[in-house]
């Protein structure tokens, strides 16, 4: 047993969880921060055909995300029968309908459950009340009023486990090699559009954040003689957790997931504040208010829907090859086009 492992006995496994929860959140929301990175400045980009900067950011955090976690994967570190995107039925209607509803939503809220969360802690106050609301509807979908809707939608097309591993599709090692592709398109088009350094290093490191998630959770559950989810960054539950966990409870959960939203708060904020990018930011006539509340609303009941966010299911779902998650993505980028091309073009 390594001394660090020695160090942390000392410490109770949920304390131990929302430690690592505490420093992966803190490194993605510092970079995600700096990097800008954000998928629906990246899907309207690509489907107003403007490729350029935000679409080879996001780009370059996906294929991080994906590359990482495949080396993990394959060098038998992270093994897929502990990930629970992959070792339970899933919802492909879940996935189709909830990733469609979360991509109109982020169009209107102008931003992701994560970037709402990021430009919260730079002073943004559209994106922090978008983000409650996103956080209320998030509770009310798994537990609440909304659930019945929830669990009814999902049951129309379920996908056994075996079935819900992309890798079972194609040949060995085609995602590494796609994650490759995709780095090195990420790579071209930065050069193109002379991405700062920063920004491109920045969206790389948002990518390596999900894959350092991966591999902490699964060397804690290693060791660990209590149950260790072995998860990695997500945001519409999580939040949702740390919201109920604030105002329900006396005292404070502690896991990995609320360790995940109080670490990319902070870190966005520090990064914002020693940057001096921080600045409070009010709803305007020109902003609306509107088309935010909406918008946060289909992100909350489609986040849950499909179970996760654009980061949760679309990365970190997407890095372990879970088919719900690459579906879901691709339901976000075709409804978040169809939605700039109608409410906003």
């Amino acid at each position: 047993m390594s001394a660090m492992q020695s160090w942390l006995e000392a410490y109770q496994t949920d304390q131990i969880n929302l430690l690592l929860g505490l420093f992966v959140g803190l490194l993605f929301g510092v970079l995600a921060q700096q990097s800008r990175f954000c998928l629906r400045a990246a899907t309207v980009e690509f489907w107003r055909g403007q490729l350029g900067i935000k679409f080879a950011i996001w780009l370059f955090a996906f294929a991080t995300a994906l590359l990482l976690t495949q080396i993990l994967i394959y060098s038998n570190y992270l093994e897929t029968g502990s990930i629970r995107q992959l070792a339970t039925t899933g919802s492909l209607s879940g996935a189709i309908i909830g990733g469609a509803l979360f991509g109109m939503g982020m169009v209107l809220a102008r931003g992701c459950a994560s970037r709402l969360l990021v430009l919260s802690a730079t002073g943004n106050q559209r994106a922090l009340i978008a983000g409650l609301i996103v956080t209320v509807v998030s509770q009310a979908s798994l537990s609440g009023g909304l659930s019945p809707a929830r669990q009814a939608i999902s049951s129309w097309w379920l996908i056994p486990a075996p079935a819900r591993h992309l890798g079972s599709y194609v040949p060995d090692y085609t995602s590494l090699v796609l994650a490759l592709v995709m780095l090195g398109l990420a790579a071209y088009m930065a050069r193109q559009h002379q991405a700062r350094t920063w920004h491109w290093l920045g969206a790389i490191g948002v990518g390596a954040t999900i894959a350092l998630g991966w591999g902490l959770t699964s060397w804690h559950a290693s060791w660990s003689f209590d149950i260790v989810a072995v998860k990695s960054v997500s945001f519409t539950g999580p939040s949702a957790d740390t919201l109920m966990g604030l105002i329900n409870t006396p005292d404070f959960p502690m896991n990995f997931d609320i360790g995940i939203v109080m670490g990319v708060f902070a870190g966005s904020f520090i990064a914002a504040f020693v940057t001096g990018e921080f600045k409070m930011q009010a709803f305007t006539a020109e902003t609306g208010l509107s088309r935010y509340i909406i918008g946060a609303i289909l992100m909350g009941f489609g986040g849950m829907l499909a179970g996760g966010c654009a980061v949760g299911a679309g990365v970190t779902g997407g890095a372990v090859l879970a088919l719900t998650a690459w579906v879901a993505l691709l339901a976000m980028w075709v409804s978040a086009g169809l939605t700039d091309w109608l409410v906003d073009r």
